[in-house]
């Protein structure tokens, strides 16, 4: 009896601890997939605000083609590039002013600019005074196109974004009433247009302060931007010096974050890095898509079969100006590319050659 009793005891003694190991394997298992996520955060560099120190990375650290620097180089010169960086989780890899630029110098953004409209856009839809599935009328009133009330009560913010409202685009660069007419009902029909800075618009009348306000305060001044919007007839650019533009590729790139900071959430911008819309599968909210089936160009209604930059990486996606202004942001080689300047070539708004060139230079460096 007592050995038995004795057997019973041990077994329990022995159940006992193998719970208790079994909970510390478990436990320290868990433990270490937050520390593995937390490190992979802190792998990415933010420069400081109100410095020029941004720490750089080597090519040779990186295990680059370093003898394929120069070429890309000579090729960015030869196409009329005035500055050029690439960024590696962050730190500066390739930092280069051509052709009389310096790093100083402001230079427009042209389109690439209206991915700065697309984060503003969500931040105020975070903060809760905008919804970019209301209509566009709630802020701005009714009237602001000439389009049937019925129709302009269709276009929402989302709309604007991914380039689906329905008006015409062949009517030139205004955004005056006028200018705004019904070809189709929104969300029927994808067209290049310049009717997404109403968002602007929006934004103003949402929060109760000018344009240029709001971004300072929510973009601008928390990522340690310079540059200011310069009016344009109806439009308004952005001027930036080229640093400036690489510290908003990469807060885009950090998923939406600077440092600790949410600067835009995370589930936004998989939104409008994503496809927007049925018709052009390689357009989000004003970011073009890489590695999609097919796409659409500015001024043309016609589907171009497959990937919009065949030479770069299917996980890219892009903001693309006027005149071959370009923020290449590719998660999977934790690369941001920024190249501004006078046109490579063809004097087209977002995609041109150039940029298929351009990536089969990259990877000759990279890969």
């Amino acid at each position: 009896m007592r050995v038995q009793n004795r057997k019973s005891t041990v077994m329990k003694s022995i159940n006992f601890y193998l719970l208790i190991a079994i909970s510390i394997c478990f436990s320290c298992s868990s433990n270490d997939t937050i520390t593995e996520e937390e490190q992979t955060n802190s792998e990415i560099y933010f420069p400081p605000i109100g410095s020029e120190t941004w720490e750089t990375k080597s090519i040779s650290d990186l295990g680059w083609n370093e003898n394929q620097l120069q070429p890309l180089l000579d090729f960015l010169e030869e196409k009329n590039t005035r500055s050029f960086m690439m960024l590696h989780e962050g730190k500066i890899v390739v930092e280069e002013y051509l052709n009389g630029h310096t790093n100083a110098l402001p230079w427009y953004w042209a389109s690439a600019g209206k991915t700065l409209i697309t984060t503003i856009s969500g931040i105020a839809q975070d903060k809760g005074i905008i919804d970019i599935n209301n209509k566009v009328s709630d802020y701005l009133g009714t009237g602001w196109t000439s389009a049937p009330l019925e129709k302009e009560n269709l276009i929402t913010c989302k709309n604007l974004l991914s380039m689906n409202s329905g008006l015409d685009d062949s009517l030139g660069d205004g955004v005056s009433p006028d200018n705004l007419q019904y070809v189709a009902d929104a969300g029927t029909r994808w067209a290049y247009h310049n009717v997404y800075v109403k968002m602007q618009d929006v934004v103003a009348e949402a929060s109760n302060m000018t344009w240029s306000n709001y971004f300072n305060m929510e973009l601008k001044d928390k990522i340690g931007m310079s540059g200011q919007w310069i009016a344009n007839n109806d439009l308004s650019v952005y001027w930036s010096n080229t640093r400036s533009m690489a510290r908003f590729g990469l807060m885009i790139y950090a998923n939406g974050k600077w440092e600790n900071t949410q600067i835009v959430s995370e589930a936004f911008l998989n939104d409008a890095t994503n496809t927007s819309q049925n018709i052009n599968q390689s357009y989000g909210y004003l970011w073009w898509l890489n590695g999609k089936s097919s796409y659409y160009l500015p001024s043309l209604q016609f589907e171009f079969d497959g990937a919009l930059v065949p030479n770069a990486p299917s996980d890219m996606y892009s903001a693309l100006g006027k005149n071959d202004q370009k923020i290449y942001v590719v998660p999977s080689k934790g690369l941001v590319v920024i190249r501004m300047g006078d046109s490579a070539g063809e004097s087209k708004f977002a995609l041109t050659s150039f940029d298929n060139e351009l990536w089969g230079k990259i990877n000759a460096l990279v890969d």
